[in-house]
């Protein structure tokens, strides 16, 4: 089933987009190679549905005044303080040509190693490039820890199933997830005497011999 947007054209630019926000709505723009952008609006519960379920690597289709676009949501900006959404970029494709974007990667199964031998495991990458279709734009792609069952085995790229449906653009040498060796813990040193700590005690104790030798020189006030 497509993923729906329910937005409405907007005249309101600028500052005054502040208004919009009062009152639930966030600002958006629709833009995309040789069309003319459009000024939207959208309720921000729907939006939040929308993005929960889609994400920014599903296609989407933008409903305003009985049209319908192809589109995949290219950037949210939120407010740093808060968390808000402040705006979103909406970017209509050509479903008839291919484009690149970044999918999710999806870890599902345990990594046997870590419960078996207590390895460590290491996730370093959570998204990879892709070129497809946008209708063939997959929500995710699986990764599965299973084959994990010793130290030093790891998941690369190339490791990764694309089919005949889209093509993985990032580089395949580079490592998904693997398991390291259990990391020991390191006992605290014993607090140690610096050389400094006893060439400072060694001169207080030669100046408190200096000093009562000095004492035991002057004539008392008896003579």
């Amino acid at each position: 089933m497509d993923l729906e947007l329910k937005t409405e054209k907007r005249e309101i630019l600028g500052r005054e987009v502040k208004s919009l926000r009062e009152k639930g709505l966030i600002p958006a723009e629709l833009y995309g190679n040789g069309i003319e952008n459009v000024h939207l609006s959208i309720e921000e519960d729907e939006f939040k549905r929308v993005y929960k379920e889609g994400g920014e690597s599903t296609l989407i289709y933008v409903k305003f005044d009985n049209e319908s676009r192809p589109v995949l949501i290219h950037n949210v900006q939120l407010n740093p303080i808060n968390g808000s959404i402040l705006a979103v970029d909406l970017y209509e494709v050509n479903m008839k040509e291919k484009i690149s974007t970044n999918v999710p990667l999806d870890f599902i199964g345990e990594a046997p190693a870590v419960e078996d031998v207590g390895g460590v495991l290491i996730t370093s990458l959570d998204e990879v490039e892709i070129e497809a279709l946008p209708i063939n734009i997959p929500h995710d792609i699986k990764v599965d820890l299973s084959v994990l069952d010793e130290i030093g085995k790891s998941i690369q790229v190339s490791d990764l199933l694309a089919g005949d449906k889209f093509e993985i653009l990032t580089e395949g040498d580079i490592t998904i997830a693997s398991i390291a060796e259990p990391r020991e813990e390191e006992e605290e040193p014993e607090e140690e005497m610096s050389v400094e700590d006893i060439e400072v005690e060694g001169e207080k104790k030669e100046d408190g011999s200096e000093e009562g030798a000095a004492e035991e020189g002057k004539p008392s006030g008896d003579e």
